[in-house]
Formats: structure tokens, sequence, C-alpha cells
């Protein structure tokens, strides 16, 4: 079955960076569309970040935009999500995601498939 693990969490000052990765197992990696988002308890999943199957088109929420960035490697089976500057509002659960459909950016929870088991990402002040 598709399994996505993630890597990468950690705590940060703000200010600093992390850089989170996701290995897919499974299935070919290029068959789907990846995605990363983020929860904090009590709200709803956010769209951080998605990325096409080849990497030829992104999208980026703004609240993150200019900060973070995805990237894949089809060839490690691994995306990436590359944070800089970081704030303490940035703290969260960052799950990344897989979508069957690998030509789309669907930028929303509802239209991923398969879930990693999230990596813990804390900034302190």
């Amino acid at each position: 079955q598709v399994q996505l693990v993630e890597s990468g969490g950690g705590l940060v000052q703000a200010g600093g960076s992390l850089r989170l990765s996701c290995v897919v197992s499974g299935r070919t990696f290029s068959s789907f569309a990846m995605g990363w988002f983020r929860q904090v308890p009590g709200k709803e999943r956010e769209f951080v970040a998605d990325i096409t199957w080849n990497g030829s088109s992104t999208h980026v929420a703004d609240v993150v935009r200019g900060r973070f960035t995805i990237s894949r490697d089809n060839a490690k089976n691994t995306v990436y999500l590359q944070m800089n500057n970081l704030k303490p509002e940035d703290t969260a659960v960052y799950y990344c995601a897989a979508d069957s459909t690998p030509g789309r950016l669907v930028s929303h929870y509802s239209g991923f498939d398969y879930w990693g088991q999230g990596t813990q990402v804390t900034v302190s002040s």
C-alpha cells in the first residue's frame, strides 16, 4: 500500500530554518501530485503548498509565500518543504499528502488521497 513518511521537524527559534522531507513508497512517485498541510489543535487542516508530478507547477499559500518552498526529487521518491524565516505562528504538525491526479494543483485537503503521520514543528519566540 502507499506509505508516506515525513521527517525533519523539530524545535527552532524564530527566524530559523527547517527542511521537511517526505518519502513515498508503494506506488510510482511520479503518479502523484504532492502537497504539504499543517494543523494545530482545534483548527482545520491548512494548506501550505503543492506541486505537480514533474515539479513544473507549484502553489504556495499566501501566509507562507516568500518563506516556504516546495520541491521534489522523483529519483528519490521524496518531496521537500524548505521553511525559512520561521515564525511562532508556523508552529503546527506538518503533513505531506499525495494526490492521485498528478497534473493538478487542488490546494485543499479534500483533494488528497494519502497522508503521512505528521511531523511536529515548533517555533519559539
